[in-house]
């Protein structure tokens, strides 16, 4: 008698938004495991404010990131050439990607953007669910310790120097929002949930303050990982050590839901790179974190520096996390 035995393979959602859920995935793809991708819906900037004010569209640039990242390798490189291709001439069109634009369209001509994602993701190939926290139009109000709001995540994430200097206290959306079923579904059948990297704020909690989401991380039985960013950010994570963006996560999630932290633990940075930070007021993240068994240190910089597009006008990462490093360790904890 031959017995055919079926491999389950292993279930992983990756929380968060913009180049860090990016890397992570492009690490990730390579294993044999189910990957989903519940992605932040806030973004205000940019093409982003394009799509929302124009079109009337929640954000597409993290979703086509992610869909760009999960692209099979069979899928057409022109095509995925294009999708991250970003216009630079013509009036009011420069500064927008190719993607974007298509996406846009798409959600025209099916009157509904859930199907637009869905085809865009079948046009590329996408092997994995690319997932929206939510449907709701809402966006990010930051409170700081001053007592002044801030409207929009494109200001919080560029604040002017009347709030750069204060510290955020508090995160909320307005109007509120419920999660997308299909990401507290994704969430709850999960194996391992990784949050981050990126902005702490802008990119990770924007996801764990719509309702619905940390109630799901927090009943899911998976291991939860949280990866510390490399830098800090002006305005939104100035002078924080590594136990202070661990802080801010415990505080949407809750104490002890974290498993395990991945931080970088090398002082190594490319030649000239702290010194374009530093012009930005952003520095390295110190590791102030306990030596126990949550804390996985390894040296995770990429070697390669990023280069923006002269039309990209948005505060970008100059390093980044090495997809492969932080995959390698992920994959050692599933």
């Amino acid at each position: 008698m031959i017995v055919s035995l079926k491999i389950v393979k292993k279930k992983i959602v990756v929380i968060g938004g913009g180049t860090g859920t990016y890397t992570v995935l492009l690490g990730l793809k390579k294993y044999s495991v189910q990957l989903s991708a519940v992605i932040g819906m806030t973004d205000s900037g940019g093409s982003n404010r394009v799509i929302r004010d124009e079109f009337g569209l929640l954000p597409t640039s993290d979703l086509r990131q992610c869909m760009v990242a999960l692209a099979s390798e069979n899928s057409d490189v022109l095509l995925r050439k294009l999708f991250t291709y970003r216009y630079n001439q013509g009036r009011g069109i420069s500064g927008m990607t190719f993607g974007n634009l298509f996406m846009a369209a798409l959600s025209d001509i099916y009157s509904s953007q859930e199907k637009a994602i869905e085809e865009t993701c079948r046009i590329l190939h996408v092997q994995g669910n690319i997932i929206p926290v939510t449907y709701d139009d809402v966006h990010l109000i930051a409170r700081y310790e001053n007592g002044k709001e801030v409207l929009g995540e494109h200001m919080i994430d560029e604040p002017s120097e009347r709030v750069a200097s204060q510290k955020i206290i508090s995160l909320r959306v307005t109007p509120r929002a419920k999660a997308n079923p299909q990401a507290v579904k994704a969430i709850s059948e999960a194996n391992l949930i990784v949050i981050g990297p990126g902005d702490l704020y802008t990119s990770l909690v924007c996801n764990l303050v719509i309702d619905g989401i940390p109630q799901a991380i927090q009943n899911s039985k998976a291991k939860k990982i949280y990866i510390v960013n490399l830098m800090t950010r002006h305005g939104q994570t100035d002078n924080f050590s590594a136990a202070d963006h661990l802080n801010v996560i415990e505080k949407y999630l809750g104490p002890g839901v974290i498993d395990y932290i991945l931080i970088n633990n090398s002082l190594k940075y490319p030649k000239g790179i702290l010194n374009r930070y530093k012009k930005e007021k952003a520095f390295p993240v110190k590791d102030n974190l306990k030596g126990d068994y949550r804390t996985k240190r390894a040296y995770f910089i990429s070697d390669k520096i990023y280069q923006k597009p002269k039309s990209d006008k948005l505060v970008r990462s100059l390093i980044r996390h090495d997809s492969n490093k932080l995959a390698k360790m992920i994959m050692s904890l599933v």
